[in-house]
């Protein structure tokens, strides 16, 4: 068996990905593939690796961690989703990106010492990542000033670097954020491994983010009418009536942070998108390209 871990970042998924599977289970089941209710493992993971302290779990706890997380006795891959595998919110940005990520998710990876592990993550521009990561720690009541960095030093490379050095061999895949509503096929096969022809039911949540409620019904019955014939014309599909159909909220993304200016946010985008050029250079990953 394989273990998947969908590691998020913070502020790109919102668990859209892992209720997509759940809505799929039956089907992805007959295929293998295991997609438990994070209700299942969240909490019960972070407390195992705790007690753990980075040792390997013994056959016993493994064994009961998989008899509290899966259903069926047995499967080819294990589907586990949680934006805060890397770190909890308020501690994601401490001058640079997930600080502990390769410590932290090692010490999930050593809960089923016995299976290979694979790591799926979405990256998102820092110029619409950091105020959305500031929202999202206030919320949950905790200080937003312990966001601590200089935006123009970070790099999700640099994430992604330590989290290889501390996983040697795990293979990653990455994409971008901003790409998700044109390329998530791709993105749900990566993580849960089904074979090409599935056809999934309920896709529609990421284009339901991106389109207004009448570019999704004429997306849906042009579809319906004009089968894509393959991955680019789908694309190309998507695009044409993202650019007609597109929320007006989701086409401008406002940008709220003390003293940041348009040059600014202009500076992390280029900044961000040379980033995302070392990334798909790096050795053992996996880049989903639009």
């Amino acid at each position: 068996m394989r273990i998947v871990f969908h590691l998020g970042a913070h502020c790109t998924d919102e668990d859209r990905l892992v209720r997509c599977l759940l809505k799929n289970r039956a089907t992805l089941a007959d295929q293998g593939i295991a997609v438990p209710s994070p209700t299942r493992y969240r909490k019960l993971l972070r407390d195992t690796a705790v007690q753990l302290k980075g040792a390997p779990a013994s056959d016993e706890t493994q064994a009961m961690i998989l008899e509290q997380i899966m259903d069926a006795p047995a499967a080819e891959r294990l589907v586990l989703s949680w934006d805060s595998f890397m770190s909890f919110p308020a501690w994601a940005v401490r001058g640079t990106f997930y600080e502990f990520a390769g410590e932290r998710i090692r010490a999930f990876t050593r809960i089923f010492p016995d299976f290979a592990s694979e790591f799926h993550l979405a990256i998102r521009n820092p110029a619409t990542f950091l105020p959305a990561l500031k929202v999202k720690v206030t919320e949950r009541g905790q200080d937003p000033n312990l966001i601590d960095c200089d935006p123009l030093t970070l790099c999700w490379s640099d994430a992604i670097r330590q989290i290889l050095q501390f996983n040697p061999g795990v293979p990653i895949t990455v994409w971008c954020d901003e790409d998700t509503p044109l390329i998530w096929p791709e993105v749900l096969q990566a993580v849960s491994g089904h074979a090409p022809d599935t056809v999934l039911g309920e896709c529609d949540d990421i284009l339901a983010q991106v389109l207004t409620e009448t570019g999704l019904a004429r997306m849906r019955a042009y579809c319906a009418e004009h089968p894509p014939a393959s991955v680019a014309q789908r694309r190309r599909v998507a695009t044409a009536f993202m650019e007609k159909f597109a929320r007006p909220d989701v086409l401008e993304t406002p940008v709220e942070m003390l003293g940041w200016t348009q040059d600014y946010v202009d500076d992390l985008t280029t900044r961000y998108l040379e980033d995302v050029e070392r990334i798909r250079r790096m050795s053992g990953v996996t880049f989903l390209d639009a």
